[in-house]
């Protein structure tokens, strides 16, 4: 089975390379490989390579610059799954997407399901929205796995600020009223590996939405604190999402429903504190 997947060298892709290889034979492309913002490019790299599954891990993810680089944003978010999905559908193949809880608006008072009414809050929650859109739209056979706070050994992301910040040894400010769950990436591509394993055609009858995190759920200063419980030393503040302005607005609640995942696939992810603690005592990327 020829495997694509995009984003290879973000923190989620890179990930998914490795829990996929065991499968089939996987090409992993970062932008230097295939520019997502050339859909032109991607029809071309995609017919060349024909896959059989399509896994998209890339994504423009810079939430705060997007609200500049909107246009840039929405060709990566928007318009280049709607090719994937077009693509995969052409070819015959089976694409899997992830998106995001920016989808919500953060309102809520319990876990989102699928069905939620959507109403993202900025360029990043709606770009990836309309990806979401484009994918359902093209008819593929394709899964669409929203997630949530994803964290890993490599890349950018909240786990390795909370670290490098405590290196630098001065306090840190946390915001403590955004409530999500953590996700490791590799937590990620390991049930995408195991959904897959199950073949195509088994992914292909269970096409559509779904939510995919971690149990349990926390705010951004529960989850520095669990990052560095093994530095006590470490000052960390919590504070209003008011005291830490950004560009862009952030969901004050994140928690998305795993139901349907969990009966449609019959498992779960761990809770979000065993991951981590996995997460922790892991290699370092390189």
């Amino acid at each position: 089975m020829r495997v694509l997947v995009t984003g290879a060298a973000g923190q989620l892709g890179a990930e998914l390379a490795g829990a996929l290889a065991p499968l089939g034979e996987v090409t992993g492309t970062g932008r230097a490989e295939l520019d997502l913002a050339d859909p032109s490019a991607i029809a071309a790299f995609v017919r060349e390579l024909r896959p059989a599954l399509i896994v998209n891990a890339g994504a423009y993810t810079a939430v705060d610059l997007a609200e500049k680089e909107a246009a840039l944003a929405h060709a990566v978010n928007a318009v280049a799954p709607g090719v994937l999905a077009e693509e995969a559908k052409r070819a015959g193949a089976v694409l899997v997407h992830y998106s995001t809880d920016y989808v919500f608006d953060g309102t809520a008072g319990a876990p989102y399901a699928e069905d939620d009414p959507v109403n993202p809050v900025s360029v990043y929650g709606r770009t990836k929205l309309a990806g979401e859109a484009a994918v359902s739209q093209s008819g593929a056979d394709a899964i669409v796995l929203r997630t949530s706070w994803v964290y890993g050994r490599r890349g950018r992301n909240f786990l390795l600020t909370m670290q490098r910040l405590a290196d630098e040894g001065r306090p840190i400010r946390v915001v403590d009223d955004q409530t999500g769950t953590p996700n490791w990436c590799r937590e990620l591509a390991r049930a995408t590996a195991r959904i897959v394993a199950r073949g195509l055609p088994a992914l292909a009858d269970r096409r559509g939405l779904y939510h995919l995190t971690a149990r349990g759920t926390t705010t951004w200063y529960g989850f520095a604190r669990a990052i560095l419980a093994d530095r006590p030393a470490v000052r960390i503040v919590p504070i209003a999402t008011a005291e830490y302005p950004t560009a862009a607005r952030r969901p004050a609640w994140s928690v998305l429903d795993t139901g349907r995942f969990e009966r449609t696939f019959g498992f779960a992810l761990p809770h979000w504190t065993e991951s981590l603690s996995e997460c922790l005592v892991s290699p370092a990327a390189s």
